[in-house]
């Protein structure tokens, strides 16, 4: 079968909202689920996983984390990832820290170790570290700041969240990567588990996945050059429409009817995620706009990319007024589609938010 961009965006719909599982096996599949802390109605995450699991609530991947296979931390973003592939990053790179610092360090895990479990609260009630400048210029917390310095180098897990607040316990130290082989394969799997997620990419997309693996595993940075040398030999690809595609090589871009189906997707979904491959499979810019001052903002705070069939044909932003669940819709064509089965698949796509964010339902 000859390629086009038509066959590309099927595949890309139709791969990623694979029929609705536990929550578990959804989140084996994706390897990585972006998270974002803005609720507008649910967060990002729960957002995602609700098309792709049974029954799903908002809120249920916070209230179940301690029991799944799962842990926070930096892939491409910060998020959750499956405990293989947390496994991959792991240990990241011996940072020598400052002597000072260092003594907190110690200091810090001897507390959380001694407590099992322990809320920043109560770290900073008996270190009491003061505050120091955070990466974006404001002041931070010290415990706070360093917390995250020392989640992120893998010497503490998050174990839960209270009220939203990462609970932290000390993770033990990751056995080191034998040898070069060992990392080429490390390196190779992150690869896969990020165009598994994303595909079909284009290759200007593919250097971007590839580039921000910067962040999952800052020792091997020097090394994703030849990673994505590796990965442009090993996965599947077509030119199309001028540009090379890739996906994995045990998948094939095969015809695909899509479903009489209503989807609004939250704004970090893998249908959407990549900007540049949106504007090439659906003609038009989405921005992401919750941090763009209001008076610039032209589809509003946190809209969400409305999926019809295999076509993103426009937006909504979804509240709750009194109660209830208000839908301000926007259209790419300047109005709905006229065929008559979107109004029904529209409304059961708002019922299922409903039931999502534990509404009554809409009907009269």
């Amino acid at each position: 079968m000859e390629l086009s961009l038509d066959s590309l965006r099927r595949s890309a719909v139709a791969r990623t909202l694979f029929a609705p599982t536990t929550l578990e096996r959804a989140l084996d599949a994706f390897g990585f689920v972006q998270a974002d802390p803005i609720r507008a109605p649910a967060r990002a995450q729960d957002l995602t996983l609700r098309h792709r699991v049974r029954d799903y609530r908002a809120g249920d991947l916070e209230r179940r984390y301690a029991a799944l296979d799962v842990e926070e931390d930096v892939f491409i973003n910060y998020g959750f990832v499956s405990r293989a592939v947390h496994e991959l990053m792991h240990p990241r790179a011996d940072v020598a820290w400052p002597a000072r610092q260092r003594k907190h360090v110690d200091a810090v895990l001897d507390f959380v170790r001694a407590r099992g479990v322990a809320h920043p609260r109560d770290v900073d009630d008996h270190f009491s570290h003061g505050s120091v400048t955070n990466y974006w210029g404001g002041s931070s917390n010290a415990t706070t700041h360093l917390l995250d310095a020392m989640h992120y180098r893998g010497l503490l897990r998050v174990v839960r969240r209270d009220a939203g607040i990462r609970v932290y316990g000390v993770r033990e130290p990751a056995p080191r990567v034998a040898d070069r082989s060992d990392r080429v394969r490390r390196l190779d799997a992150l690869v896969d588990v990020a165009v598994r997620k994303y595909a079909p990419v284009p290759g200007p997309s593919l250097s971007t996945l590839v580039n921000r693996l910067r962040y999952a595993v800052p020792q091997w940075r020097r090394e994703l050059k030849g990673a994505l040398q590796r990965a442009k030999l090993r996965l599947a690809h077509a030119h199309v429409d001028g540009l090379e595609w890739y996906w994995p090589a045990d998948e094939s871009i095969a015809a695909m009817t899509p479903s009489e189906t209503v989807h609004l997707l939250a704004p970090f979904d893998p249908i959407v995620w990549d900007r540049r491959r949106f504007e090439l499979l659906w003609g038009w810019a989405y921005r992401f706009e919750a941090y763009t001052p209001a008076v610039k903002r032209t589809r509003g705070y946190y809209a969400l990319p409305l999926l019809w069939r295999d076509r993103v044909i426009g937006w909504g932003n979804i509240s709750l007024v009194d109660g209830a669940l208000h839908a301000d819709l926007g259209y790419i064509a300047g109005r709905s589609p006229r065929e008559r089965r979107f109004p029904s698949a529209l409304e059961y796509e708002l019922e299922r938010i409903r039931a999502f964010l534990g509404l009554r339902s809409g009907a009269p």
